[in-house]
């Protein structure tokens, strides 16, 4: 039967496992807002290993988060977000312990080395029925976009009254906190299984790399996380040195640049939905990323520039992160979306990684203007990969489930799907026994479908 509802064990598992890495995401972004000024001061730091220190968890989280995905599937989720947890709180605690910019980079990549957020999503499905899925990922995601807000705002705040390394050790409270909740707040599982739409597959990779427009996707999630890593590098360091806030003032900044682009980010979401354009607002966002790169280019002696670039900053990462996602999922076939949200995670992680080494080796040789002149030209690049793009259909995606008795007549019920006006993709993969139906949005409540849905039920 196809209910429509969330029960209440998949309530809890997606409200639980949402909060587990919730915590963690705090944990590593808290610091971020202070992070260089932090760092500058430890032994052997340079421009360029401030940057390298910063963006080196990228690179980490790049390179485990698919294995770690890959090993839950063999010895369970738990054990391996456990094991993901623990990782990151021992990085946590080196680079809280540091006194040198070398073990902050060693405590920097056991945090990211730590990646079990392609675990948790895997096992959130495991929770959750193939039809509820996307409602899961969505409550997943703002919940998650949420705490990244609030770990920017909070990191600052804490730092009146606790030193920076406190921070990191917040992060340790945060991990352990994430495995107690992992044993008292997620339910058990009876099946570990292998998600298509939420778990990559490495032998699909080839065909989504070369596709264009999924290309154009996940070279503007590199951009823009290298561009966000590259500016958190010269941001706090150019905020005291010409504006004159302190580690403990910069909060009074960020505070009201976080609430302008919440309200902001959440007004044009809501009208590119509702109006059905969701192209001309993301051009925008770019437009308004490279407008901000350039009042913090022009703002080091001028607050009202740099007040300003911060919070067009702000807004514009916060609008361009939410499209992304979405516009991935809308463009990758329906059989394999996991594989393309894996990708795109691993080109997200890694424009991290690469903006925040560049950035840093830019600000050694050429000082604040060469980090925003960087970011103004690579957001430039995507302006224009993003012109071109093709406006993105409104579809959604529907899976069913078939059972062995209905699969021999697969066929004829495919031939008859295909004919429905507005049906875009009919896929049918056998191991899972799950039908996938990627189709306009007028298309689900069109009668000769939902006709086949009911004779699937009752048979």
């Amino acid at each position: 039967m196809f209910v429509e509802k969330l029960s209440s064990k998949e309530r809890r598992a997606i409200f639980s496992l949402s909060s587990i890495m919730s915590l963690r995401m705090m944990g590593l972004f808290m610091v971020l807002p202070v992070f260089s000024l932090y760092a500058s001061q430890l032994e052997g730091a340079t421009p360029t290993l401030i940057g390298f220190s910063m963006g080196i968890y990228g690179l980490f989280q790049a390179i485990f988060q698919i294995p770690f995905g890959a090993l839950s599937d063999r010895l369970g989720r738990k054990p391996i977000i456990v094991l993901g947890l623990i990782i990151f709180a021992c990085g946590s605690l080196i680079a809280g312990l540091s006194h040198s910019i070398g073990w902050l980079i060693v405590g920097r990549s056991l945090q990211g080395a730590g990646a079990v957020g392609s675990t948790i999503l895997a096992f959130m499905a495991d929770f959750t029925r193939e039809e509820q899925r996307t409602k899961a990922m969505a409550i997943a995601g703002i919940t998650i976009g949420f705490s990244f807000s609030l770990a920017m705002l909070l990191g600052p705040v804490l730092t009146q009254w606790l030193p920076v390394n406190s921070l990191f050790f917040l992060a340790i409270a945060f991990a352990f906190f994430g495995i107690i909740l992992l044993y008292t707040a997620v339910p058990s599982s009876d099946k570990i299984s292998w998600h298509r739409d939420t778990e990559p597959e490495l032998t699909s990779f080839p065909s989504l790399l070369i596709s264009p427009e999924l290309a154009r996707l996940n070279s503007g999630i590199f951009i823009l996380h290298a561009i966000f890593t590259a500016s958190f590098i010269v941001i706090p360091l150019s905020l005291k040195q010409f504006s004159g806030f302190s580690i403990h003032q910069q909060w009074q900044l960020y505070l009201p640049s976080l609430l302008a682009a919440f309200i902001i980010s959440l007004v044009f979401i809501g009208m590119a939905e509702r109006k059905q354009k969701l192209k001309p607002y993301f051009l925008s966002g770019i437009s308004f990323l490279i407008i901000a790169e350039i009042l913090l280019w022009l703002a080091p002696s001028r607050l009202l520039f740099m007040t300003l670039g911060v919070c067009f900053f702000f807004s514009s990462f916060s609008l361009l992160e939410a499209f992304l996602p979405s516009l991935v999922s809308r463009t990758a076939p329906a059989t394999r979306k996991g594989s393309a949200l894996g990708i795109y995670s691993c080109c997200q992680f890694l424009g991290i990684f690469v903006g925040g080494a560049l950035g840093g080796w830019l600000y050694g040789k050429f000082s604040f203007s060469g980090v925003y002149l960087l970011c103004i030209i690579l957001a430039l690049i995507w302006l224009i990969l993003a012109f071109f793009m093709r406006p993105p259909r409104y579809l959604v995606t529907r899976m069913w489930r078939i059972l062995p008795s209905q699969q021999a007549n697969w066929e004829s019920l495919a031939a008859k799907l295909r004919l429905i006006p507005g049906m875009i993709e009919v896929a049918f993969i056998a191991e899972d026994g799950i039908a996938y139906l990627k189709m306009e949005q007028q298309t689900a409540k069109h009668p000769d479908l939902l006709h086949l849905k009911e004779q699937l039920q009752s048979e």
